[in-house]
């Protein structure tokens, strides 16, 4: 396989909401461009980038696939990415180290809630960006009112490129607002074409909007304007493409993957605005000992590359997919990573599922890594020589959390090892074991994300398994201070039991413990046993079992025996001053307390901050985000946001999200207090 200069290679995220068409827009893109010699189809589970058996029997993608093409000298790397919400982490791997991408908009139904969030992804990362409105030969599709939409939704800086010609069913090309040609698909190729009478005005009214942009980029060209002057080709495709690559333009394309219209026009646009890897600005890293350097992308540089996606392949073993940011990686190279340092032993580039063995990659490109131990998703490769770490992507937190109960207690040891392969494949998966419930607890960002990863574990692991709710992990503490006596004095014949204790308890920001003893009435080599059986007490409080915080112990006075008194008994006795002063310390329950920042469209705001008020939570801050979105930060007890994830989703229409992490533990209401008793002590 031929190695490609840096200058000849486009990296091109596909996004867009779910069933916009995004992965037959890649089929078609294949096809013009001579990868293969027919089309798949989604529905007939035939396509390059939906190759695993979960794909094909969703009919829809569902992890970030790479098709690279090749065309004209050049070598365009496709970057399939899921348009549902459940794998947001695709989403943010790669556009994270991508600098090209397509907004597939599907004409029929106009811009939907995936669009936008794709979108903003991309602003918020400084992507240049076409919009390939698809689906432009179905029925009562009204190109105008769409770009209306998109203009009003996603910015006034959305252009058009071209124009449609025929209408409905009969669409079959488009008019170029650039350089003013006509061009008809003859089922592969656009071919000139003349323009229709009835589309002249509204072309000419796009060139002229485009010319203006053109005149804006340039003081000689603004000049050249007002006099009259007509631009060279090369004026308008030089600064519409500076206008692409600073975001000041975004090129809207329409056209249909169905009869492959506007499918070679894409491909040359591509290679004429998008940028390749030189034209990205050199990238911030630190070196081993967190010293600031760049890496610019080209040859000579020294070798790094990012992880941006892995894959667990049951035959190739664990498959990490890498955008070379600079230098050349050779099989049999040494890499660095999570400090150590291995051998490249295989390099490839993929094809949807297929590996290609090639023998070195070059800066700019992507490929695959296989047989690499501990390297993930977010990790960097490096010389070790001149060790290169990049700042990780950050992923969303996983927001929804149920327990996992096995069907078959054989499947314990495969449910570990099952659950690790989706979490390397998954960044927005957490699971954790919580011991004071016994519930291996499985989360996500959404509850049809948990749902999938189930449904996995069934199909692809052979794991039977089913959920239940997640119970929240309260604590108790104190509120007063009271002493308590522990008599632990037991004899049977022989040596006996005999430690007899009072103890001082006290609210503390720490559990501690303490001795005020006097007179030697308890020995100093029984104090350890007393702290012993203090702390063991705190495991679990006499309200409902949950474990006991925030007090301090002071040992003050007791008793022992010369013959009976042990560490046993002086450690039982600790454990019953602590029951006996427990009543009497006015003991309360303690809730999860976490803050939650919430992203969602300014129209939503007040319905989300009348449903928060119902789940007590407290706003701390509300701050305007790009795109007309606002950020509310809260702290909120995590009983009243088990169910969260599902609400918001309902209250904006699937477009809100929102992160979550541990705050403190806080007094739960004396009006709920009893009722979270009663639950907790029944469950147990």
């Amino acid at each position: 396989m031929a190695n490609y200069d840096a200058k000849q290679i486009r990296n091109v995220a596909i996004l867009g909401h779910q069933s916009s068409g995004k992965t037959s827009l890649v089929e078609s893109l294949a096809f013009v461009s001579g990868l293969i010699p027919q089309k798949g189809e989604v529905e007939r589970k035939n396509t390059l980038s939906d190759y695993s058996p979960d794909e094909q029997k969703r009919g829809a993608s569902i992890q970030t696939a790479v098709v690279p093409l090749f065309y004209k000298e050049h070598k365009i790397n496709l970057i399939d990415i899921p348009g549902n919400d459940d794998f947001i982490s695709e989403v943010i791997g790669v556009t994270g180290v991508i600098k090209g991408a397509v907004l597939v908009v599907d004409a029929s139904v106009g811009v939907q809630v995936g669009t936008v969030k794709h979108w903003n992804q991309l602003r918020r990362r400084g992507v240049p960006t076409f919009i390939y409105v698809n689906k432009m030969d179905k029925d009562n599709v009204n190109f105008d009112e769409v770009l209306d939409e998109i203009r009003t939704k996603l910015g006034k800086n959305a252009i058009p490129f071209c124009y449609p010609l025929g209408h409905g069913a009969g669409f079959d090309g488009f008019a170029s607002c650039v350089d003013l040609k006509a061009y008809k698909s003859n089922g592969k190729c656009d071919v000139e074409d003349t323009i229709h009478d009835d589309k002249k005005s509204k072309v000419f009214e796009y060139h002229n909007t485009i010319v203006e942009e053109v005149a804006k980029t340039d003081d000689t060209l603004l000049e050249k304007f007002f006099n009259g002057e007509t631009f060279t080709e090369k004026e308008i495709h030089d600064s519409l493409r500076i206008g692409v690559l600073n975001g000041e333009l975004v090129p809207v394309v329409c056209g249909s993957v169905a009869k492959n219209v506007g499918i070679e026009t894409l491909l040359q646009m591509f290679i004429d605005y998008l940028p390749n890897p030189c034209d990205l600005k050199p990238l911030e890293a630190k070196d081993e000992n967190g010293k600031e350097v760049v890496r610019a992308t080209n040859d000579n540089e020294p070798f790094s590359a990012y992880v941006f996606k892995t894959v667990c392949d049951p035959y190739s073993g664990v498959i990490n997919i890498i955008k070379v940011c600079s230098g050349v990686l050779h099989v049999g190279d040494d890499v660095y990573c999570n400090g150590s340092t291995q051998r490249v032993s295989m390099l490839y580039t993929m094809t949807g599922k297929k590996l290609d063995s090639i023998t070195e990659l070059h800066a700019g490109d992507i490929g695959a890594i296989t047989r690499l131990e501990k390297v993930s998703s977010g990790d960097t490769l490096s010389n070790p020589k001149q060790i290169t770490i990049y700042k990780p992507v950050k992923y969303p937190t996983a927001v929804i959390f149920k327990a996992i109960i096995l069907a078959n207690k054989n499947d314990e040891s495969k449910i570990g090892p099952a659950l690790a392969k989706m979490q390397l494949e998954d960044p927005c998966i957490e699971v954790k074991r919580n011991n004071e419930t016994k519930q291996l607890l499985l989360g996500g960002v959404s509850s049809s994300h948990i749902d999938y990863v189930i449904e996995k574990l069934k199909t692809t692991y052979k794991v039977d398994v089913s959920t239940e709710p997640m119970k929240v992990v309260y604590r108790e503490s104190i509120k007063g201070t009271a002493e308590g006596d522990g008599r632990y004095v037991k004899q049977s014949g022989g040596s006996g039991f005999y430690g007899v204790v009072k103890m001082r308890f006290e609210p503390c920001e720490e559990s501690v413990f303490a001795e005020e003893v006097f007179g030697g009435a308890v020995p100093k080599n029984y104090f350890p046993a007393v702290e012993k059986g203090f702390f063991e007490a705190l495991q679990s409080g006499p309200l409902a079992g949950f474990p006991v915080i925030g007090v301090k112990g002071i040992l003050v006075d007791g008793k022992y025996h010369p013959v009976d008194s042990n560490e046993q008994a002086f450690k039982m006795a600790g454990i019953l001053a602590f029951k006996d002063a427990y009543p009497k310390c006015k003991p309360i329950i303690l809730e999860p307390i976490m803050r939650i920042k919430v992203n969602i469209e300014s129209r939503f705001t007040g319905d989300v901050l009348s449903d928060l008020n119902t789940r007590r939570a407290r706003i701390q801050n509300i701050e305007e985000k790009d795109h007309g979105n606002q950020e509310i930060e809260a702290l909120i007890p995590e009983a009243e946001i088990v169910d969260y994830a599902t609400q918001l989703k309902s209250i904006t229409q699937a477009s809100g999200f929102f992160n979550r992490e541990f705050v403190a533990y806080e007094e739960v209401p004396e009006y709920l207090k009893e009722k979270v008793i009663k639950e907790n002590k029944i469950s147990q």
